[in-house]
């Protein structure tokens, strides 16, 4: 399924008015030299992870042959950035194919191009490649090293080896330290419930050239059942019918337009700015919800899918640009999904088209979504209007 960018379709009264102050946290960074056969154990027991939102592994058997060839001969690598989220657990933020190099290596096996996408989502679900999918020759091809000749008539003595038959060289390789930069938010405590410089670090320090988006960031930043299910609704039709485009979108803006209706509907008596800190916050506090939580929430949002049947499809889109308005979308799912929320019930209404557009037009909602949007109060305005005209109009 092709992914689209939703520049196109979205609009976000909030997009670029969230910069977060790193003054705000207490953050170090504390060198480390761990050896290959460290790192990759680290990997193996899953205290080292790939957020979601990095690219598949893309580098050819070349290209990580030089990397093992470097390691063996104690060549200089560039260094690995890893967050330190909690005591043995650490998120790569740059160094990705490196470690993925080594841990293909070690297993002798090599990734074929086609099925990489395959592989990074059992990678992520079971944390590392299970023997089946390892010995399955649709999906790898043997790792020996594939590396130039230097001159003629002089092999490179690495070459078309593999981890196991590196003999005496595999003691340097498993030896050889690589320079590791821990970064740790020690203020706010994880426990005050405030990781939103984990955010700003992933934002500032990646590079692998990558545009990352908020969404795509707080997406592994805070993966759960919750997020889940919002990648399953995500799905249906009967949501993406709303979408200007049927596609899930390339920076995930659909998921964020799930996550602020929900969040508006449990936490907006909490909000405050900016929107990327309370999002943050909800998402964090999401991966607490119980599976009965997830499964009511899910619930929920396809008895409010029923209560939309009679809309038009343009029913959340701006009418003269035709793009998704996300402050109309979840002042509505607020507003329809509240006393039920309140007794834990579905929806059991139909939504008429008539009091969006009254919505829409009414003067203290537009000028609540005009300027100054995130401010608690146009926020609090919003929502407040569309729970009086949707069920007292």
């Amino acid at each position: 399924m092709n992914q689209v960018n939703s520049t196109e379709w979205f609009e976000d009264y909030a997009e670029g008015t969230d910069d977060i102050q790193i003054d705000e946290y207490d953050i170090t960074s504390t060198p480390n030299d761990f050896n290959v056969i460290t790192i990759n154990s680290f990997i193996e027991s899953g205290a080292v992870k790939i957020p979601g939102f990095q690219r598949n592994f893309v580098w050819d058997i070349g290209r990580s042959s030089k990397l093992i060839e470097s390691l063996i001969l104690g060549l200089p690598v560039p260094q690995l950035f890893l967050y330190e989220k909690s005591r043995n657990s650490f998120l790569v933020i740059d160094g990705q194919q490196r470690l993925m190099s080594i841990y293909y290596f070690i297993k002798k096996k090599f990734p074929k191009k086609e099925k990489r996408v395959e592989l990074r989502g059992i990678f992520d679900k079971e944390g590392k490649i299970p023997d089946e999918i390892l010995h399955d020759e649709d999906y790898f091809e043997p790792f020996n090293l594939r590396l130039p000749e230097r001159l003629p008539n002089h092999p490179n003595k690495f070459k078309g080896l593999n981890y196991a038959t590196l003999k005496d060289y595999k003691s340097q390789f498993d030896l050889r330290p690589i320079r590791n930069i821990i970064i740790k938010q020690t203020k706010p405590k994880e426990d005050d419930g405030d990781d939103s410089s984990m955010y700003e670090v992933f934002n500032r320090l990646n590079t692998g050239g990558i545009n990352l988006r908020p969404q795509e960031i707080r997406t592994s930043m805070y993966h759960s059942e919750f997020y889940t299910m919002l990648y399953r609704i995500n799905g249906l039709q009967d949501f993406r019918r709303f979408l200007p485009s049927p596609e899930p979108d390339l920076h995930m803006k659909d998921i964020e337009i799930l996550l602020r209706g929900y969040a508006m509907l449990i936490d907006s008596n909490n909000y405050a700015p900016s929107m990327v800190k309370f999002l943050n916050k909800f998402s964090n506090k999401c991966t607490k919800n119980t599976a009965e939580q997830n499964q009511y929430l899910e619930h929920l949002f396809n008895s409010f899918l029923l209560a939309c049947s009679k809309l038009e499809t343009d029913a959340f889109q701006n009418k003269k640009n035709k793009r998704f308005n996300i402050a109309l979308y979840e002042a509505i799912f607020t507003a329809i999904c509240a006393p039920f929320f309140e007794n834990r019930k579905e929806v059991d209404t139909i939504i008429q088209a008539d009091r969006i557009r009254s919505l829409e037009s009414d003067q203290q909602f537009i000028e609540a979504s005009l300027e100054g949007t995130t401010r608690t109060s146009n926020v609090t305005t919003r929502i407040s209007r569309a729970k009086q005209i949707i069920w007292n109009a």
